[in-house]
């Protein structure tokens, strides 16, 4: 989603709909029966999305995608049960620590592809950096939360893709994207 912004109501519908796919992934049943109650074109969309879980104001999991040709509401819900049980940092989650997890969503823009480091906007962009293969992505969202400026930016990117910490510097693609960040209980904000 590039130039469109989502309503409060569609936010909120992503969200419940989160929530239920991660319940019925946790108790074993399909969520494939889970529909949106709004039928609004921007939840039809075709576009990539991480979805994060917190627990205890600790990520508890989070799990995405840049592409997706699936509507956005199935992409949701397809990584919400993603992040619950198959992030490799975590243990998955168990059906009793549902009610403490918080959800949060990042809709993303199409990935650019950039040669300078001065097109990255600290607040505005996420970063996803490709080297052999090693990749690794932050969301726009964790520069912020660690007070971090570009360089320390591109350094925990590159960290989190298993790299030393200047192998931005060369040989390496860099991408930036932007994200419409909302969460439970926490006050929607866009990002771009």
């Amino acid at each position: 989603m590039e130039e469109e912004t989502l309503k409060d109501k569609e936010k909120q519908e992503l969200l419940r709909l989160a929530r239920k796919a991660i319940e019925k992934h946790l108790k074993g049943e399909e969520d494939s029966l889970l529909k949106p109650a709004l039928g609004t074109p921007s939840l039809f969309a075709k576009c990539g999305a991480f979805v994060s879980l917190h627990k205890d104001h600790q990520l508890r999991g989070c799990i995405g995608t840049f592409i997706s040709d699936t509507p956005l509401y199935k992409t949701v819900m397809e990584m919400a049960g993603e992040a619950a049980v198959n992030d490799p940092r975590f243990l998955p989650l168990t059906i009793e620590e549902l009610p403490q997890v918080k959800i949060e969503i990042s809709v993303l823009s199409p990935l650019k592809k950039i040669k300078e480091i001065s097109d990255i906007e600290v607040g505005k962009h996420g970063l996803y950096i490709i080297k052999g293969i090693n990749r690794g992505v932050l969301l726009p969202q964790v520069a912020t939360e660690y007070g971090w400026d570009r360089v320390q930016f591109l350094e925990n990117t590159c960290h989190k893709a298993g790299l030393n910490a200047d192998a931005w510097k060369e040989g390496s693609d860099i991408y930036i994207f932007s994200a419409e960040v909302f969460s439970e209980n926490i006050r929607s904000q866009k990002q771009r």
